[in-house]
């Protein structure tokens, strides 16, 4: 019988709190009840039927219904709420079997605390945020990096190892706190270094500056050439699309050229490519098609004579189609901003069309290749082959993940595809993330599982906090036996 004012020592992670009775640890994960440790969160179970279409039946009209928590294989009990086994030698939280199609299928389930984790984040804009390689900010300490861009997307890599444990007390609780509301779904404001100030949230448009975003760019200016060079055939003389990679120019590109327009004696600065595509116009930045430009005339070297005319017509765009102009040429062949004609505005609207809506996508990734292994098998290589060789299917929170090849378990997976709040934390400082292994029975037993351990999902007690969700239709469902 345990002492109701006992203090109780938490063993979920290496902090090793001592919870006095009525509070919780500093994770707020697990807490002292009357004596007894805890755990705060109601584990969470998938429903497939419901959000599959299926019939539904009144809960309180069920004179059949037995009790049980899990009814076959249309439940999937997910790690969220199931809590941890530190140290990981001891079996997973929940070792559970159910039935599926003839086959008996296991499900190890455990939150894990990961040290090794991070988030990728791709943001849509081709405004410049800051330089690759900058330092990115939370709260004023450093959480990450600027990386490689993306088509129409700037990159960052949050988290990691060394921020978490490398550096200073302070940096590695603001980087545990920043990859937590991160993986949440929820906002997050970070600073680049001699760049840009965005708020990012999954799922949601970047704010850049201050300045919400809408649209990601439909391609490169040489790509907005390709797709569109038909459109303004017999339109306009000549068309620049501005692009801080690579600027196209109808008359030179080979679309144009496709098309028999004639050479413009247009001028561009940069470095020509290959032609009708031209780098480094201008610097990055905020400006026309995420250079720092606000004139588009300043990216033009005067006009050669030798093919260039008075009235000769220009159109000069960005990548979104958020800027345009117009232009003609005067006597003296410089160009001079006339209104944009109806017919060439429909082009750039047709650009702003095709351009996709601007996101913020936030991608966990984590390292299960360490101890947590121990909490499955009691020889964890034979899980990690097991994982890569497709026998066991490896999710987070019940969404399916991307597995890296190579040694280990290293994953990833998109946080919008997880139900809401399913990642914690420990201020050791690390993230607390669900994952699941599920895999037939028998070769559970062949890996050296804890088969002493394995119970049907349906003997969970029905009156532990629970919380039913209905499974995402878009992910594949958990219990499917994987191809041999």
């Amino acid at each position: 019988m345990a002492d109701p004012t006992a203090t109780v020592r938490c063993d979920a992670c290496p902090v090793m709190c001592n919870i006095r009775p009525g509070l919780t640890g500093a994770c707020d994960r697990y807490a002292n009840a009357d004596g007894e440790l805890v755990r705060v969160d109601p584990l969470v179970l998938l429903e497939r039927t419901m959000a599959q279409g299926g019939p539904l039946v009144a809960f309180q009209s069920q004179p059949d219904w037995d009790g049980q928590l899990v009814r076959g294989a249309e439940t999937f009990v997910t790690a969220i709420g199931a809590g941890t086994t530190y140290p990981d030698y001891k079996p997973a939280p929940f070792i559970v079997s159910t039935e599926v199609d003839g086959v008996d299928m296991v499900t190890v389930v455990t939150e894990g605390v990961f040290s090794y984790c991070g988030v990728k984040v791709k943001i849509d804009t081709d405004r410049h945020l800051g330089p690759e390689r900058a330092l990115v900010r939370a709260q004023g300490e450093p959480v990450g990096h600027v990386t490689t861009g993306e088509y129409g997307s700037q990159m960052l890599s949050l988290g990691g190892v060394g921020h978490l444990t490398g550096g200073t007390k302070k940096e590695g609780r603001v980087t545990c706190e920043t990859l937590l509301a991160l993986s949440n779904a929820q906002p997050v404001e970070l600073a680049i270094d001699d760049g840009a100030t965005v708020i990012v949230r999954a799922g949601a448009a970047p704010i850049v500056n201050g300045v919400a975003e809408t649209k990601m760019r439909v391609g490169c200016g040489s790509a907005t050439i390709g797709i569109f060079a038909p459109q303004w055939l017999g339109k306009v003389d000549e068309v620049v699309v501005v692009d801080d990679h690579i600027t196209g120019v109808l008359s030179e590109h080979q679309a144009g050229k496709l098309l028999d327009i004639p050479p413009t004696g247009i001028r561009m600065r940069g470095r020509r490519s290959t032609p009708g595509r031209y780098f480094q116009v201008a610097h990055p930045g905020t400006g026309w098609g995420g250079t720092d430009i606000s004139d588009p005339l300043s990216i033009l070297d005067p006009f050669d004579p030798k093919h260039a005319r008075p009235g000769l017509t220009m159109l000069m765009v960005s990548t979104t189609g958020e800027h345009a102009g117009y232009y003609e040429l005067d006597e003296a062949l410089r160009p001079v901003a006339r209104p944009l004609p109806t017919l060439l505005a429909d082009s750039v609207a047709r650009i702003s069309e095709n351009c996709e809506p601007a996101l913020c996508s936030v991608v966990f990734i984590g390292g299960a290749g360490g101890s947590l292994r121990a909490g499955v098998t009691d020889n964890p290589v034979r899980l990690t082959r097991s994982v890569s060789h497709g026998v066991t299917r490896l999710t987070c929170g019940g969404a399916p993940v991307y597995l890296w090849p190579g040694g280990g378990i290293t994953f990833m997976v998109d946080v919008t595809r997880l139900p809401e709040n399913a990642f914690g934390y420990v201020p050791t400082p690390a993230l607390v993330a669900p994952i699941e292994f599920t895999m037939p029975l028998a070769q559970y037993k062949a890996m050296g599982g804890y088969m002493d351990h394995v119970r049907p999902a349906a003997s969970l007690d029905p009156a532990a906090p629970h919380r039913r969700l209905g499974a995402d239709p878009d992910n594949p469902w958990p219990l499917t036996p994987l191809s041999p």
